[in-house]
């Protein structure tokens, strides 16, 4: 296990591999065909394990003793907190994903908001530039489209957080034409939603109640229905987790959509998080429901988005996402529950990906009495 190190904001890694032409059971669950000992080793590396999993049809869900994991067919989304060594999986999972499967990456993916304690990372996560020049040397030389940066590029209205985006990829064109999970070229969105310094007493409920005899599972399952979470994706099938003395981890499955909640809830440094993967207007409309949970004083939003549809013309062509409607709509989500937008910012990746940024403060005039919880 990684030592105690609060950090706050966890990083997120997306690994998206080709799978094979040919048919078969490669080309049918890819990645989920992964030995356990793989999985395990990329996990010790990383130095988290996992407490709990789940599955449907479409991947595999695991809580992590730090955050989560998700493994698709093409895709592997893992995400960690703490003084974890995330990008040390990488160039285990590319190993075993060659060696056991005769796949190859396609593209590589990796985010994270600025850390509350940066000195206290490991290598090479204490620093930017370093994480840059670790993947550089991880990934293949194939991913030759390449780009790193800081968003918004300036500290003047975004405080300490700012978000760090590198990604890679073969081929300049939109990766999920090469994911199973959006094959169909349905705009494919990641939203990441960072909160801190929540109201105290509803982040009390994740807190365990000394003598309660109750396993971790049935704990979590009990917070996920206290709390509201279990609200904020109705359709999914949610998997909570408590840890001692405090803590909370869910994931939640809904074909091939995924949502994850960690909530870290001591005076001083509560933070939580919610992320969703899956179609835009469902993730972006959860957004505001999470949030409401936890009510806190300070919003951090990104958004990333592969595809390059969201609406059709009059004419029956394409037309281009843009980044001013996303940031509305985050906007919309967000401002009814007395917060006010700070910062953003937008730009494009390789692999035709857009990723946006946005941070927000509590107004003195927000109140409790602005969340509806009916």
């Amino acid at each position: 296990m990684a030592s105690s190190g609060f950090k706050g904001f966890e990083e997120l890694l997306e690994l998206v591999f080709s799978l094979p032409s040919c048919g078969g059971a490669r080309a049918q669950h890819g990645l989920r065909l992964l030995p356990v000992g793989a999985l395990r080793e990329a996990l010790e590396a990383v130095q988290c394990a996992v407490v709990s999993a789940a599955g449907n049809t479409a991947f595999d869900a695991y809580v992590l003793s730090e955050s989560s994991l998700f493994v698709y067919p093409s895709r592997a989304v893992l995400k960690t907190c703490g003084t974890t060594r995330l990008l040390r999986a990488v160039p285990v999972l590319l190993r075993a994903a060659g060696d056991e499967l005769g796949l190859a990456l396609w593209s590589c993916r990796y985010s994270r908001c600025s850390y509350l304690f940066p000195e206290a990372q490991p290598f090479p996560h204490a620093d930017f530039a370093d994480e840059v020049r670790y993947l550089d040397g991880a990934v293949p030389s194939g991913l030759r489209f390449r780009r790193a940066s800081v968003m918004p590029a300036s500290h003047r209205h975004s405080g300490q957080n700012r978000w760090h985006v590198y990604a890679a990829s073969a081929s300049d064109d939109d990766v999920t034409g090469k994911d199973d999970e959006h094959a169909d070229g349905t705009p494919h969105f990641t939203v990441d939603v960072c909160m801190t310094n929540q109201d105290r007493a509803l982040v009390r409920q994740f807190f365990l109640t000394p003598g309660d005899g109750r396993t971790s599972h049935a704990t979590g399952e009990a917070m996920t229905a206290a709390s509201g979470l279990g609200d904020v994706n109705p359709r999914s099938l949610a998997f909570g987790y408590a840890f001692a003395p405090c803590g909370y981890s869910m994931n939640a499955l809904d074909g091939a959509r995924y949502a994850t909640v960690h909530v870290t809830p001591e005076d001083g440094h509560s933070y939580a998080s919610y992320e969703r993967g899956g179609d835009g207007a469902g993730a972006l409309a959860s957004i505001g429901k999470a949030v409401a949970v936890f009510w806190p004083a300070t919003v951090s939003v990104s958004v990333c988005y592969y595809g390059t549809t969201a609406t059709t013309s009059t004419e029956g062509t394409p037309q281009a996402i843009a980044a001013a409607w996303v940031w509305s709509a985050v906007a919309d989500a967000v401002e009814p529950l007395g917060l006010a937008c700070r910062s953003r910012a937008a730009e494009t990746f390789p692999g035709a990906m857009t990723v946006t940024y946005q941070t927000f403060t509590r107004t003195p005039a927000a109140s409790l009495d602005m969340i509806d919880r009916s």
